[in-house]
C-alpha cells in the first residue's frame, strides 16, 4: 500500500477572501488567518508553485512585500533569475564638489544683551 500525501487544505480562494475581507473592512482576524496560510505556502517547498501562483494577485502581492517577504527568495530557490538592480558602479561616478571648511564666528569679550533694559 503506498503511502499517498493529503491535498492541502489551504485554499488561494479562501486566502483571497480573506485578504478582501480584512482590506475593505478592517478585520484583523481575517488577515491574519490568510497570513498565517501564506507564511504556510511561502515557507514549505511542498507548496512553492502554490505560492507563486498566488503571487499573480496584487493584494498577495503586497503582503509579500511588506510582511512575508519571500517572494524573491522562492524564485531564486525555483531558479528563477530576477534582474538585477543597475548600480551605481556601472555608471560615471561624479566627483561631489568639496564644500568651503566653516569658520569660526570671532569671539568677542562682550555678548550684545537680548533686551533693552
Amino acid at each position: 500500500m503506498a503511502s499517498r500525501t493529503s491535498p492541502s487544505r489551504i485554499s488561494q480562494t479562501k486566502i483571497l477572501a480573506d485578504l478582501r475581507l480584512a482590506a475593505k473592512k478592517g478585520d484583523r482576524t481575517a488577515l491574519s488567518l490568510a497570513l498565517d496560510r501564506m507564511r504556510t505556502l511561502a515557507h514549505s517547498p511542498r507548496y512553492w508553485e502554490k505560492y507563486l501562483v498566488l503571487l499573480s494577485n496584487p493584494l498577495a502581492r503586497l503582503v509579500d512585500l511588506l510582511v512575508i517577504k519571500q517572494g524573491d527568495r522562492i524564485a531564486h530557490q525555483k531558479g528563477r533569475k530576477l534582474p538585477k538592480p543597475s548600480t551605481a558602479a556601472g555608471k560615471r561616478k561624479r566627483k561631489e564638489p568639496t564644500k568651503p571648511p566653516r569658520r569660526k564666528p570671532a569671539l568677542s569679550t562682550e555678548q550684545p544683551t537680548l533686551f533693552d533694559l
